[in-house]
């Protein structure tokens, strides 16, 4: 079993890694297969994977533009090819992009693409590909889940047909992080523009079939360039919504892997010798928000006091069943690149509750917290221990249950204490401009920091990675520190497969599935 994943790339990304990338995705590639013969069978091919999970609409489209659950970006990452690639250590590697190389200020970023890759349809992709598959989810008319994230390019222009050159509005060393969005597939062009009804891509298998909110078949790329990957002949995506339902289905042979083990029935699982439970612990994290304009939120003592008022290994225990592990009031996991592992942790401590209460110059403190299933499964239940817990330092916490439906436009933002899931993102620098930094639509704690606005800035373009990390360090120990985000845990990736499925000795932590790409890097032992 894989309960953490502890060790990211931290220590092996120079400067050069990041902002010259490295030419040998093989490389990564053998580094993963080598631990796989370590501890696991050789890769060999053959078989159809039949994969079922808990996610997916009937409302789901080919169209990148739109992808926003687990179902679609596993689809995505079986039949596309991207720029980059998270690998399972947490490091980036070139994918459709051989190398890449940035100015010295990290504005302009060329990048190489690799020879040999084409379309299912036969097409060499080109960097005409590359433009107008980025330039999808561009400009004011569009309505990308992803045009955030590819705002600051003012410009793209190709110099040759393997070579493309984006331009920045200021410096971003975590372009090429940015990159590997499952938004953002190399797809086909024609006249300038992607077709986004189009299931053409330039990755491992195949789309056969496709019911959306159903299930997709796909069948081996025969000519895809990745010798080491895609060991499966043929593969079936299957979309079961209800977890008994799925658990099912494994346990019956009906599928050979699932997603989102419901952690109260998990432990029915070791009970079968042909079954095995396989969790990863990256990004995911449950959080309790307050609007820090609002009062009494609005005074930091307070919110410090509520953030010692909390058990955390009480909900990781109870919660999550220990599939997880307790947060530290920032959002950066253990899998992303410039965690501060030495940062003071948080834990429950009444008295100095009480001492940050009378800081406020309160004797006891009542306020009301929103809680849903919707937020996050166990929601509710974390919100009752935290009330419980909360109490020895003279904090009455009042849970009130929200109705799911409507729980994310009527509660989540418009209330000022409520409960939330956060996926998480595979950078610092993402995942704080998203969610933190000054004036961004998801800030939901609304609050406001001039030091750390300055830093997120500066970080973004420093080239030196033991500066970025000194900032970011600092960035975390703020937003534990002064934030309005109570974050008490970090909640594991919880799959299981059959004992016929073998995977690498690493598996990604960025996302669930082995960061979406299980159907390309698993096999049959």
């Amino acid at each position: 079993m894989i309960k953490d994943l502890t060790k990211t790339a931290s220590k092996g990304i120079s400067r050069r890694t990041i902002l010259q990338g490295a030419t040998a995705l093989g490389g990564a590639a053998a580094l993963s297969a080598m631990g796989a013969r370590g501890a696991h069978a050789e890769p060999k091919k053959g078989g159809t994977l039949r994969l079922a999970m808990g996610h997916g609409n009937t409302s789901d489209s080919y169209d990148p533009a739109t992808w926003d659950n687990a179902y679609v970006q596993v689809f995505a990452t079986a039949r596309h090819g991207y720029l980059t690639e998270i690998a399972a250590d947490g490091s980036l590697v070139g994918e459709v992009a051989e190398s890449w190389e940035a100015s010295p200020d990290a504005k302009v970023w060329t990048l190489k693409l690799r020879d040999g890759v084409a379309f299912h349809s036969g097409k060499t992709v080109s960097a005409e590909d590359v433009i107008a598959s980025l330039n999808h989810h561009r400009g004011e008319d569009s309505k990308s889940a992803a045009k955030p994230i590819v705002a600051p390019i003012t410009d793209i222009k190709s110099d040759g047909p393997s070579t493309v050159v984006v331009t920045l509005e200021n410096g971003n060393s975590d372009f090429p992080f940015i990159l590997s969005d499952y938004h953002l597939p190399v797809m086909p062009a024609a006249n300038g523009a992607i077709d986004p009804a189009s299931n053409d891509g330039c990755g491992a298998y195949v789309v056969e079939s496709y019911e959306p909110g159903v299930q997709a078949t796909l069948k081996r790329n025969p000519n895809y360039w990745k010798s080491d990957r895609a060991h499966f002949d043929g593969v079936e995506i299957l979309a079961i919504l209800d977890s008994a339902a799925r658990l099912n289905a494994l346990v019956t042979g009906e599928a050979d892997v699932i997603d989102r083990v419901d952690v109260n029935t998990a432990h029915m699982l070791s009970r079968s010798p042909n079954l095995k439970l396989l969790t990863t612990t990256g990004t995911q994290h449950y959080t309790f928000a307050m609007d820090t304009r609002a009062a009494p939120f609005n005074d930091n003592n307070v919110r410090q006091a509520l953030k010692y008022a909390i058990d955390r290994q009480e909900l990781v225990n109870k919660v999550l069943n220990g599939f997880g592990e307790v947060g530290n009031d920032h959002p950066i996991g253990r899998s992303n690149r410039f965690f501060a592992a030495e940062l003071e942790q948080h834990t429950y401590d009444p008295d100095k509750a009480k001492h940050y209460l009378k800081q406020a110059g309160l004797d006891s403190l009542d306020v009301a917290l929103s809680a849903s299933d919707a937020a996050f499964t166990g929601s509710v239940d974390a919100g009752v221990l935290y009330s419980e817990s909360a109490k020895a330092a003279g904090i009455n916490i009042e849970i009130v249950r929200e109705p799911n439906d409507g729980y994310w436009s009527n509660v989540w933002m418009k209330k000022p204490f409520c409960a939330v899931y956060w996926g998480g993102r595979p950078t610092e620098d993402w995942m704080f401009a998203t969610a933190y930094a000054s004036g961004v639509p998801w800030n939901d704690t609304y609050w406001e920091n001039e030091r750390f606005n300055k830093l997120l800035v500066e970080a973004r373009s420093e080239l030196d990675e033991e500066k970025r990390r000194e900032m970011y360090f600092e960035m975390q120990n703020i937003v534990s520190n002064e934030g309005g985000t109570v974050i008490p845990m970090f909640a594991s990736y919880v799959m299981a497969h059959s004992t016929a499925i073998a995977t690498p000795e690493k598996v990604g932590a960025n996302w669930t599935l082995d960061g979406f790409r299980a159907v390309e890097r698993w096999w049959f032992a």
